[in-house]
């Protein structure tokens, strides 16, 4: 029941793409296990992460407000999620498609924007409170990493993902996460480096 509070408590009345709790604690962390599903991506290139991230969300948003092949409004959902990988100035947003449109997503008209199907992974998961900056989610990325390290934890230490729930008009109560996925259960396009050599394709 806890657990579930938790979710629900996470979600900020919003729906978020499903998970339940590792059996097996990891100190310093959450280890979750994510169910497959279609999300709404975009990529931004050449932007700083900040920047990214606003052209990113508000493509987004234009999708879910209506600018879509049956011009379909779609419910926001929690979080909204950045893939960062250091060193680069490219960067993926996306956000979980609900539930009921999972099985027939309306396809987006911005050709920026697409519909990507993650399959099911686990996940460390670090949450902190607040506003989060780009260099606050730098800190909290490699004090995971340095936990993961030290705990013996296998990882994808080339990349992560920043989470976001909240609104920017949203001054208490803040919740923000980082995400490194567990090294034998990465699949499909969560791997950041096939995503991005498929997009690259799409691209040309």
């Amino acid at each position: 029941m806890i657990r579930s509070l938790k979710r629900t408590l996470l979600s900020h009345n919003l729906e978020s793409p499903k998970w339940s709790p590792a059996e097996v604690a990891v100190p310093g962390c959450e280890l979750r296990h994510y169910k497959a599903g279609i999300w709404a991506s975009t990529v931004i290139r050449g932007a700083s992460q900040k920047e990214a991230l606003r052209q990113g969300f508000r493509k987004l948003l234009h999708y879910i407000q209506g600018e879509n092949e049956t011009e379909t409004k779609i419910e926001m959902t929690v979080p909204v999620t950045c893939l960062v990988q250091p060193g680069t100035t490219e960067y993926k947003v996306s956000f979980f498609v609900p539930t009921k449109h999972q099985s027939s997503p309306p396809e987006p008209t911005d050709p920026d924007v697409f519909l990507e199907e993650r399959k099911g992974a686990a996940i460390f998961v670090r949450s902190f409170g607040g506003f989060a900056s780009v260099e606050k989610f730098s800190k909290e990325a490699k004090a995971l990493a340095d936990t993961l390290q030290k705990e013996g934890q296998s990882f994808h230490s080339d990349f992560y993902y920043t989470a976001g729930y909240n609104s920017p008009f949203t001054l208490f109560n803040r919740h923000n996460e980082v995400w490194y996925f567990k090294k034998e259960e990465l699949e499909g396009l969560w791997m950041a480096k096939n995503f991005l050599g498929k997009i690259g394709k799409l691209l040309v």
